[in-house]
């Protein structure tokens, strides 16, 4: 008697919802979405299946101006989510809208595992899913989140998983969270080989940081230098005079500002007001904080001074930057960079004749 030949098991999908506010991140929205794609190709039976919702169904554009159309959050005739990414951006700070946050708190009652990628953070910290736990966010405005929710501990790495709850810094970080995601479902060799078709090596672990060199030209910045921005950016309220910059690090001003100008393009003076003044932007957009506030925050004693150093800066008055991105403009700006001050320098010295 011949035995039949065995069957394969049918693997029920992982269901994931993208949940999309608008202006979300497009390349991080693909970062997330290609690994189950590759995962799928590589498997034998289909491994992630999923779709696109919002509050409000229909168009959502990203802040590149491709676009999405989504379904409602609750859609019948659609299997419920086994995940959920809230994805937001550009202004996500300020989305307000009771039907997502009463969604995601009965997403969570149900034990769905939600994650909130780049400033998606915002909506499940408002829906009260999140609190005095590690969360992180893009580098730019972790500072904003953690005035406007100080009872969480903001990190600056790549992603954070704290049982239920994931959250995502955003960009390529998306890719490493989803490896990690495809190595806990399905084991280490099927991550290791979506890796190897997308060619990330290495794969990084969440508690990887965002940024290697803040502000440098390489990734070899100097360990004085490093070191001298690090304590920079822990003194924003504060700042040290460069002369006990070197003391603490145990190092010459002399060989420290050779060094800092090699590998930044500014002195160290001009680096630490740009750090402030790109703090004090940050706090204008996502915190109610009045002008005064900010500037005593980001470490200015004369309010004059501040104003005026913001706008040479920005192109903009303080007042002018309650919204980051304004409505009227198409697409975002971030100049106040060490690389367009370092542009701006070049512009204003005399051209060879």
């Amino acid at each position: 008697m011949i035995n039949p030949a065995p069957t394969t098991l049918k693997i029920i999908p992982t269901r994931v919802n993208f949940v999309l506010v608008p202006r979300f991140n497009m390349m991080t929205l693909t970062m997330l979405i290609e690994p189950m794609r590759i995962a799928n190709y590589l498997a034998p039976q289909p491994l992630f299946e999923w779709d696109f919702i919002s509050p409000d169904s229909g168009i959502i554009s990203a802040s590149n101006g491709l676009s999405v159309t989504c379904a409602a959050l609750v859609h019948p005739g659609h299997p419920p989510p086994d995940m959920i990414f809230v994805c937001g951006s550009w202004g996500s700070e300020h989305y307000e809208d009771q039907r997502l946050f009463r969604w995601l708190r009965q997403q969570s009652r149900a034990g769905k595992q939600i994650v909130a990628i780049e400033l998606g953070i915002y909506a499940l910290a408002k829906a009260g899913l999140v609190a005095d736990q590690k969360v992180t966010t893009h580098w730019s405005m972790m500072a904003g989140l953690a005035e406007a929710f100080p009872r969480l501990q903001v990190v600056e790495q790549l992603f954070t998983v704290d049982g239920t709850i994931m959250t995502c810094s955003g960009g390529t970080a998306g890719l490493d969270l989803m490896l990690h995601i495809v190595a806990k479902q399905q084991g280490e060799q099927l991550a290791a080989e979506v890796a190897n078709q997308v060619m990330h090596h290495p794969r990084r672990p969440p508690e990887s940081l965002q940024r290697y060199a803040t502000g440098g030209k390489k990734d070899d910045v100097h360990p004085d230098v490093r070191a001298a921005m690090t304590l920079l950016e822990g003194r924003i309220e504060e700042p040290s005079p460069v002369p006990r910059v070197c003391r603490e690090l145990g190092v010459s001003q002399r060989k420290l500002e050779r060094l800092f100008r090699r590998d930044t393009g500014c002195t160290i003076v001009q680096y630490s007001k740009l750090l402030r003044l790109q703090y004090a932007r940050v706090l204008l957009s996502s915190t109610r904080m009045s002008i005064r506030e900010v500037s005593a925050a980001c470490g200015f004693n004369s309010m004059s001074y501040f104003s005026l150093s913001f706008s040479e800066t920005f192109g903009k008055k303080p007042s002018e930057y309650r919204q980051a991105w304004p409505d009227s403009e198409t697409a975002p700006s971030w100049p106040g960079t060490v690389y367009s001050f370092i542009e701006s320098e070049r512009g204003k010295k005399p051209k060879p004749r």
